[in-house]
């Protein structure tokens, strides 16, 4: 009977075919809704969370669904809120540079709409067919070439956002120069949904590099301090790679099909610059190493399998094998220590560990593949080895019943009562992602 009102009441807000009854059904990643909803206005947003608020009801936050896996404690809410129809360009000044768009368009969409003006957004997620600048602005998502991209903190230079009570709220605005009162962007950036529904997002391009190539260092000897005495060589030039990742032998053979350490070296400029810095690599070889280097298309194509490497939130089948996903940050040539470990771990129990970490930046992504009981052991060994290098570990992907046996955040920061506090002030009903984020915000 509850679900039934539910269903009438949202039928009220919305058009019927935006509303879909789910009811109570059991899922690998949680995270879903008996009612879904779909808006395709702001104000439809707006509506919704309102009724929620005032009527004590739980929303989920969704765009395609590729983070299903990402925190959070609850098999399903009273409403999961669907962006995926909620999309499109709202405003595009070639000039500037500068894009505003509606959150739940897909990345890939947004990427081949901005090639026609030779421009693109700086941001390498995974899955980009499927997942949405909304989403990995709420996820802060970002890949290896964050080393010469950055985040999403540094291109997004203004929101829109729907707060749970159906206000909205401006942050930021649409010109790069904007300098005046508090940042609060960043609030939102990495918030997992839990403060707001982000309905709009303006972002600064960049144009598209007329050349790119990625080189591939491989380390057949498996000689780490080589790596090392290479990283440090390299990223105290005056070259500018936009990704320098290490890869654990399992990742170099899924994607070139060497089964060795390798150093992904990409670089994007004018041509003469990316040759220039390519023989740079070429005259400072370490010894006993291989050096493939691939251009445009070849390298693209590395890229497109790389970010499909990850674990997708869309496939929600129970299988035998269990995988997760673990985002760590150390201090930057930390990461060899990481991967190390990493690689150890598949050696030491029967599960398959793609490992790679950016060795400009200290960011690494672990997945692991295997029987559930092994993945989470590999979990625990690897927050210890983190923890001793005074870094962090969160899991970004695990099936619903493992994130409830583990804190997939870590431990509570000495600054989770501000986090807390803006949450209460924020969404005093907990209406929005309930425990999606630190603490079980």
């Amino acid at each position: 009977m509850i679900t039934s009102n539910l269903l009438a009441d949202l039928k009220a807000i919305l058009p019927v075919d935006q509303v879909e009854e789910k009811g109570s059904q059991s899922d690998l990643l949680g995270n879903s809704g008996e009612i879904v909803v779909y808006p395709k206005t702001e104000q439809e947003i707006e509506s919704v969370l309102k009724y929620a608020n005032d009527n004590g009801k739980k929303v989920t936050i969704a765009g395609m669904g590729t983070k299903r896996g990402f925190g959070g404690l609850d098999p399903q809410t009273d409403i999961l809120l669907s962006l995926e129809m909620y999309k499109g360009v709202n405003e595009h000044t070639v000039g500037d540079m500068t894009l505003t768009v509606k959150t739940g368009t897909t990345f890939k969409e947004l990427q081949e709409y901005l090639a026609q003006h030779q421009q693109m957004i700086a941001l390498d997620p995974a899955w980009p067919e499927h997942a949405t600048i909304g989403g990995i602005i709420a996820a802060n998502d970002s890949g290896p070439k964050r080393l010469g991209y950055g985040s999403a903190r540094d291109l997004v230079i203004g929101l829109r956002v729907v707060y749970p009570d159906g206000n909205v709220i401006r942050s930021g605005g649409k010109v790069v120069k904007n300098v005046a009162g508090y940042d609060m962007n960043k609030l939102f950036i990495g918030s997992m949904g839990t403060l707001g529904v982000i309905s709009e997002v303006t972002l600064k391009l960049r144009p598209i590099p007329k050349y790119q190539s990625l080189v591939l260092l491989s380390f057949p000897d498996g000689d780490l301090k080589k790596v090392r005495a290479f990283a440090i060589q390299l990223l105290d030039s005056m070259m500018e790679p936009i990704a320098l990742e290490l890869l654990n032998p399992s990742i170099s053979k899924a994607l070139t099909g060497n089964e060795n350490y390798t150093l992904a070296i990409s670089f994007e400029d004018v041509q003469s610059s990316v040759l220039y810095q390519e023989e740079f690599v070429k005259q400072n070889q370490p010894a006993n190493t291989n050096l493939q280097i691939l251009a445009e298309k070849e390298a693209q194509s590395i890229w497109d399998d790389f970010y499909k490497l990850a674990p997708n939130g869309l496939n929600t089948q129970q299988g035998e094998i269990t995988e997760a996903a673990l985002k760590i940050g150390v201090k930057n040539l930390d990461v060899l220590q990481v991967i190390k470990a990493s690689q150890l771990l598949e050696e030491a129990n029967n599960l398959t560990v793609f490992a790679h970490g950016g060795l400009g930046h200290g960011l690494c992504q672990v997945i692991l593949k295997g029987a559930s009981e092994d993945v989470m052991s590999a979990i625990e060994s690897l927050k210890q080895s983190v923890k001793e290098l005074g870094g962090y570990v969160v899991v970004k992907h695990l099936p619903l019943s493992l994130r409830q046996t583990t804190n997939v955040w870590g431990e509570k920061p000495a600054h989770f009562f501000l986090l807390d506090g803006i949450k209460t002030k924020v969404d005093p009903k907990r209406t929005l992602n309930h425990k999606r984020f630190v603490g079980g915000i």
